[in-house]
């Protein structure tokens, strides 16, 4: 069989993509953070590629909110992967699931800043 259709080339790729594609039903159907998120998103990704001037500023105020949904996929990976190891209280999983978490505020605080900073007057 070609190299391009064995685990290395074009079939690595396609089941990377069904991977991906279930991470993204999964973070759908049981994580309302990111369901939230993403509606938002619906709203202000269109908008900033609207309200920008230019292509960097389009790709900034679009792409601020695209960072947040990664981010919220990377708290939620990092939320279940805690809950699989254990249910009991221990203060590193409280830690890691408190440090995702703040990751997301921290990147949606960016988001408010990036579009604070491009779309009001100085």
């Amino acid at each position: 069989m070609s190299e391009y259709f064995d685990n290395r080339g074009l079939l690595r790729a396609w089941r990377a993509l069904s991977y991906s594609l279930a991470g993204l039903r999964a973070a759908w159907r049981h994580e309302s953070a990111f369901r939230q998120e993403l509606f938002v998103a619906l709203i202000v990704i269109p908008l900033g590629l609207w309200l920008g001037s230019g292509w960097v500023e389009k790709a900034l105020l679009a792409g601020s909110w695209v960072l947040v949904l990664i981010v919220e996929l990377l708290n939620s990976a990092i939320e279940a992967v805690v809950d699989r190891i254990g249910a009991e209280h221990h203060k590193l999983a409280g830690r890691a699931k408190d440090q995702g978490s703040a990751a997301v505020l921290l990147t949606i605080l960016l988001a408010i800043l990036t579009w604070g900073l491009i779309l009001l007057p100085v």
